[in-house]
């Protein structure tokens, strides 16, 4: 079975994972009918809409 040839420390073990747990900003695009932003693939929020059609009642 393989062992470590040297003790690694924390810092350099998490240094290391550091890169794994990276966040990315969500994506957003401009809603075609308001011009709002929202997620992609998603009803807008502001006005109910997704590709052309209403989809969510808006009072």
């Amino acid at each position: 079975m393989a062992v470590p040839k040297r003790h690694l420390s924390k810092a350099r073990r998490d240094k290391r994972r550091s890169n794994v747990w990276k966040l990315e900003a969500p994506a957003l695009v401009k809603c075609s009918n308001c011009g709002s932003l929202k997620l992609p693939h998603q009803a807008c929020g502001n006005c109910g809409y997704y590709k052309g059609e209403e989809v969510i009642k808006k009072a």
